[in-house]
């Protein structure tokens, strides 16, 4: 059995597996993950991280044992050992990495499709909570854009904010009308793609005679949705 290929299992079911589980094995599993998971704050060691995928396996199966007991656990790959490419098993696209993002980062842009957009998005400039305390900023202000980062740590893209820390009203406003609050990451996905209505990724309009521009773009966009 190669068991990041039953956690990628798990997490194709996503939201079924977060909600089937108690809130303590949940905590057990998310730590579990968190040894698993490859984020350049550490670097376990190979076995290390096959012993934690090991045991977040056996948990699944104490915890769920309908899906993913013995018998289940014999439809993935059989491997030795943590040999080359066992870490990188994938089940409908979806990887053991997408299994931590849910339980540990907390939402659910995950799989083939999403997680993606997802790295795409927290690789752009941006401010974490402290930062914008420091400048004497509103990290939770209404109508910012916050993501869940590695590990659930708030990032805040940086477009949104002025050299002092402050919120541009101009993305207030347009985050409002985006629903930011309800869809953060559709909403920063808009700012940082390229807008065929403006031919521009928005976020480069800010701060620019072109920033008004936004507002129409934006309304345009939710009318068509």
């Amino acid at each position: 059995m190669n068991p990041y290929a039953v956690l990628a299992a798990a997490a194709a079911q996503g939201g079924r597996i977060v909600a089937l589980l108690a809130p303590g094995p949940r905590q057990r599993l998310a730590a579990l993950l968190d040894r698993v998971r490859r984020d350049g704050r550490r670097e376990p060691s190979p076995e290390q991280r096959y012993a934690a995928a090991l045991d977040a396996v056996d948990l699944l199966a104490e915890e769920l044992p309908e899906l993913f007991g013995g018998e289940q656990q014999a439809r993935f790959t059989l491997t030795a050992s943590p040999g080359a490419g066992a870490e990188d098993a994938t089940h409908h696209g979806f990887g053991a990495e997408d299994l931590a993002v849910l339980l540990i980062d907390g939402h659910r842009m995950v799989g083939p499709l999403l997680g993606p957009v997802r790295e795409r998005l927290l690789a752009a400039p941006a401010l974490d909570v402290g930062a914008v305390l420091r400048g004497g900023g509103d990290p939770y202000a209404p109508g910012l854009i916050r993501l869940g980062g590695r590990g659930g740590v708030v990032r805040l893209p940086a477009f949104q904010f002025t050299a002092d820390h402050r919120p541009r009203p101009v993305v207030l406003d347009v985050n409002g009308i985006l629903a930011a609050d309800r869809d953060p990451w559709g909403a920063a996905d808009w700012w940082l793609s390229t807008d065929a209505r403006l031919d521009a990724r928005p976020e480069t309009l800010v701060g620019t005679v072109r920033e008004l521009q936004l507002l129409d773009a934006a309304r345009t966009l939710t009318e068509q949705e």
